[in-house]
């Protein structure tokens, strides 16, 4: 590394450093009032409803991206090869709707949440898919109008208290992990570590499937500083599929070593850059927007205008969810637009592990 990049590094870093010591304070106000709030809950003062049926909670302590949505898939697919009815429920941020809404065809990412939305058309509508920021009452209606479900997934509710799931699974990033991380705004977390020890089962997520056995060892260590004894921890990565095309179109996926834009809303697209780099495809130019932007016509023409001869341009599932708004087809469906799917993939016996969890708390139904 050229002395000037390091001493500009270090520099960085010395700053960084700095900016979350001067913000610790407010960070520790902030965790102060979501302990006194988790007390209330913990101590029965404030009350946290059950279900009819059982509810396992996909979360984190952190904001931004953890891989909740392919964790939701996992957990999904798992109760639906058990014989099970399963429901997702969100809040279905980013949408542009209140209250509780039961996703349908006709909806898009603006009335459900991309999220949602990505659920609802990855199974293919056999999964009722609902949006409510008040899981409370989307519990209540979901059960009215779904009496078949026999399982609820919740999509990140790990601080909404007001329900009580059976099963709390906590996400944690292997290159960002709440037990290095601070509470908000010195850091990222929503609460304290001592969040974790609602966790029923955490799962490091976005690991090399080479993770050394002694590197598993040390982080689990380092979440039990923080979790109940005896509490799980298991490592996921994500497997990436096929570039898909967004738009019918669009048919003709990129070859090996031809250069891709990215363009990209998402909290973390670092694990898309490394895949398409490992994958041999030069990255002409790299669109990042905020996590949940909403697109524009005028910001796809934009990085239409920019890509190179000869390039496609690649973006994830969650992306395309938004991309294809009715706004933006003229704008979207004209460009050599693909995602990358992808799908978890536990380590070791973390499949394992995570179903006998799981099972228990399930009626048993013969698979159809």
């Amino acid at each position: 590394m050229p002395p000037v990049v390091a001493v500009r590094r270090a520099a960085a870093l010395a700053m960084s450093r700095l900016l979350t010591l001067l913000l610790l304070p407010l960070s520790w106000l902030y965790a102060g009032v979501a302990a006194v709030r988790n007390w209330l809950y913990d101590t029965g003062f404030w009350q946290s409803t059950a279900a009819a049926v059982p509810l396992l909670n996909v979360g984190n302590l952190r904001v931004g991206g953890t891989g909740k949505t392919p964790h939701v898939a996992w957990l999904t697919q798992q109760l639906l090869d058990q014989g099970q009815h399963p429901a997702i429920l969100s809040r279905g941020y980013g949408r542009q709707t209140r209250g509780f809404r039961r996703a349908t065809s006709a909806d898009t990412a603006a009335s459900i949440g991309d999220e949602p939305w990505q659920h609802l058309h990855g199974f293919g509508g056999r999964v009722p898919v609902v949006v409510d920021e008040d899981r409370r009452h989307g519990l209540a209606e979901l059960a009215a109008q779904a009496p078949e479900v026999t399982a609820v997934v919740l999509d990140d509710a790990y601080q909404h208290r007001r329900v009580r799931p059976e099963l709390n699974v906590l996400l944690t990033e292997l290159a960002r992990p709440f037990w290095l991380d601070y509470v908000l705004p010195a850091g990222r977390l929503r609460e304290s570590r001592r969040g974790a020890r609602r966790a029923d089962v955490i799962v490091v997520t976005k690991c090399p499937v080479t993770l050394p056995a002694a590197a598993r060892q040390q982080a689990t260590a380092r979440a039990l500083r923080y979790a109940r004894p005896g509490v799980p921890v298991l490592f996921s990565s994500y497997e990436y599929g096929a570039p898909q095309p967004v738009f019918a179109t669009t048919n003709q996926p990129p070859g090996p070593d031809q250069p891709v834009v990215v363009l990209t809303g998402i909290a973390q697209p670092e694990p898309l850059l490394a895949e398409l780099r490992r994958r041999g495809h030069p990255i002409a130019a790299h669109h990042r927007f905020a996590d949940h932007h909403a697109f524009t016509a005028a910001e796809l023409r934009q990085v239409g205008a920019a890509v190179p001869a000869g390039a496609v341009i690649i973006t994830t599932e969650k992306d395309a969810a938004r991309l294809r708004e009715p706004a933006l087809h003229t704008s979207a469906a004209s460009l050599p637009l693909f995602y990358v799917p992808i799908r978890v993939a536990f380590l070791a016996d973390g499949a394992a592990r995570l179903q006998a969890l799981l099972t228990p708390l399930l009626t048993p139904r013969a698979v159809a």
